[in-house]
């Protein structure tokens, strides 16, 4: 690997591991009064929080590198590791950096560990992000808009600064330009997965946790630039597949380098769907919050943690595999993900309709041994590959 995108890469492995918020600390301290929130996976409208001068921070659990010691006290035994992590985070001093916590509509499980959050740390701000899940802009759009007002009066007192128009207008650009290179690294990687491995493009999209989003735009487009220098990216004989179940807690780095090493090029996946959960542009122009509703209303992706009408239901991934030439799909959810479990049969009916490939195991963020996932996997691959010739 050349110096420079070797740097650029190990950056990211940096942020990636660092569960102490280094990143955070060092952000605030280069200006007095600086704040920052954190908030758990899936969507939160991080504009409001930057227009607000408040740097949003994504808070993903522990991963691997974290031994669970008081964590596992506040929660039984069958639900998902991500809470139980994010405890123990909290509880060692890791988030004392933060300013607050929000916690969005994602499950039973982040809905209690947003009341608990509140008897943990009495004197930090909570609060639990219900998004509609009516998309009639009459109803959703309304309940909606007054969450956001009063997400945005929240916002200005802990800031200590109102939160103008023309501040939320810049945000909204901001954050455009970043799901854009977002979506463009995506598509670059959809073509060539061989040039920009999800085992990396997963590193540099974690960095946008705990950087502002200037500053990640900036980073994901040097990737896009670096990567295609390197000479010995080559193609491989993989099969091309979609994951699918991963949009909270997040996997292992392992696993995903597992899947590649197994003989899987993923073009398509729901990882860090929080990032991206908007498809396309919020409208700059006019009243920002009235554009941030119906960005949501209209533009918000298929997830197992959002209203889809009867019928709906797999449609959106079965597009995902037609649009990136996939040749099978990948169920990998956590443990006790009842939104991603719940929602897997319906998606696998979907995909039998249309003949199409697929498996399925589960993880957890602490996951440490991949050699029956790699197996399965290769398998998978090695399946495909055979059918395909055949």
């Amino acid at each position: 690997m050349k110096p420079e995108l070797e740097q650029l890469v190990h950056r990211a492995q940096q942020l990636y591991e660092d569960l102490d918020l280094a990143a955070v600390r060092t952000w605030k301290q280069a200006a007095p009064g600086r704040k920052a929130i954190g908030y758990m996976p899936i969507y939160v409208p991080r504009e409001l929080m930057h227009a607000a001068g408040i740097l949003p921070v994504g808070i993903l659990g522990g991963g691997d590198r974290l031994e669970i010691i008081r964590g596992d006290a506040y929660f039984q035994s069958y639900i998902c590791h991500i809470p139980r992590s994010t405890v123990e985070l909290a509880l060692s001093g890791r988030l004392d950096v933060l300013d607050g916590m929000l916690f969005p509509s994602i499950g039973d499980v982040i809905r209690n560990l947003s009341g608990m959050w509140t008897m943990l740390f009495p004197g930090r701000y909570v609060r639990y992000v219900d998004v509609p899940q009516n998309f009639d802009p009459k109803v959703g759009g309304a309940y909606w808009r007054r969450e956001l007002e009063t997400l945005q009066g929240d916002l200005t007192r802990l800031a200590g600064r109102a939160i103008k128009d023309d501040d939320l207008r810049h945000s909204i650009a901001i954050y455009n330009q970043n799901r854009q290179a977002i979506r463009e690294l995506y598509q670059a990687r959809s073509w060539q997965p061989w040039v920009y491995p999800t085992s990396e493009l997963y590193l540099f999209l974690r960095a946008g946790n705990v950087l502002p989003p200037e500053e990640h735009t900036e980073l994901l487009r040097q990737y896009l630039k670096l990567a295609p220098l390197e000479e010995d990216r080559k193609e491989k004989d993989h099969s091309r597949v979609v994951l699918v179940g991963m949009f909270c807690e997040q996997p292992p780095l392992g696993l995903l380098l597992t899947l590649e090493r197994a003989g899987c090029w993923i073009v398509d996946d729901d990882l860090l769907l929080g990032m991206r959960w908007l498809t396309g542009e919020v409208e700059v122009e006019g009243d920002p919050l009235a554009n941030l509703v119906t960005a949501f209303l209209e533009q918000s992706t298929a997830t197992a943690s959002r209203y889809q009408p009867e019928g709906d239901r797999g449609r959106a991934l079965v597009e995902s595999v037609q649009h990136n030439v996939a040749e099978g799909v990948i169920f990998c959810a956590p443990s006790f993900c009842d939104p991603a479990l719940l929602d897997q049969p319906m998606l696998i009916a979907a995909l039998d309709r249309e003949s199409i490939q697929h498996t399925q195991f589960k993880y957890s963020e602490d996951t440490g041994q991949f050699a029956v996932i790699r197996e399965q996997a290769g398998t998978f691959s090695d399946s495909i590959r055979l059918w395909s010739e055949a």
